[in-house]
């Protein structure tokens, strides 16, 4: 079934705005298959994300700066992520010595062991949806920085 048959519209102005609409169909599906690959642990898509970003700078601490840096979703209010997960007790926050005024965040050893746990899940998901070929794969990416208006890495 293609984006039409999926959300029963026949036709569409141009190519490009069913372009925009399949990216908006498609990222509102990713995060629905998302949110219940998470609910299971407890978790939201922006916290298992603060999760990843805290295990990538391990075994150092991040600032709260550095987690908003990072976040996938902008929009998210780290300080409070931050808060859920020492509340889950996945993660540790501390007062950063050197700047009374910064906070240290650190994922401790439950974070980092649950992380593992879905990212079992997460690979068959991804081996799941994956029907790309490595160059297939570089168009896409390459696709959607120049339709963000940014240079490919």
């Amino acid at each position: 079934m293609g984006l039409g048959a999926d959300i029963k519209q026949e036709g569409f102005k141009s190519e490009f705005d069913k372009v925009v609409v399949n990216l908006m169909f498609t990222s509102n599906w990713l995060n629905q298959e998302e949110f219940y690959m998470f609910k299971p642990y407890g978790l939201t898509t922006q916290q298992y994300n603060t999760l990843r970003i805290l295990r990538g700078q391990y075994p150092n601490a991040a600032t709260i700066n550095l987690i908003i840096e990072r976040l996938l979703d902008r929009m998210s209010n780290a300080s409070r992520i931050v808060d859920k997960l020492v509340g889950k007790g996945l993660v540790t926050r501390e007062v950063n010595k050197k700047d009374k005024r910064a906070v240290d965040v650190k994922i401790n050893d439950e974070g980092l062991k649950l992380l593992e746990e879905i990212d079992e899940k997460l690979y068959a998901f991804t081996a799941r949806i994956n029907t790309f070929t490595d160059d297939e794969c570089r168009a896409i990416n390459a696709f959607l920085d120049r339709f963000r208006g940014t240079e490919p890495d």
